[in-house]
């Protein structure tokens, strides 16, 4: 269920986890559970952000070699 969900869904639901946790007023258990659903998105998140991170460092090598190779072109 949670790969179905968009990056902006789940920084929502972890937004709403970190709202609940902070007004403070749930049962151990409940806190306990809510955070380790939240570390789990986070760790699902920071692993898509690498991912596009990786994909854009790519593009821009790749750009960067053809742009060289117009260059040299040019000369």
């Amino acid at each position: 269920m949670n790969e179905e969900l968009t990056f902006e869904e789940e920084m929502m639901r972890l937004e709403e986890i970190v709202n609940t946790l902070e007004k403070g007023n749930l049962m151990l258990e409940e806190s306990f559970n809510l955070f380790k659903e939240g570390v789990e998105i986070s760790k699902r998140l920071e692993k898509r952000l690498s991912e596009v991170e990786g994909k854009i460092t790519l593009l821009i090598n790749e750009n960067e070699e053809i742009d060289f190779k117009e260059e040299e072109k040019d000369v």
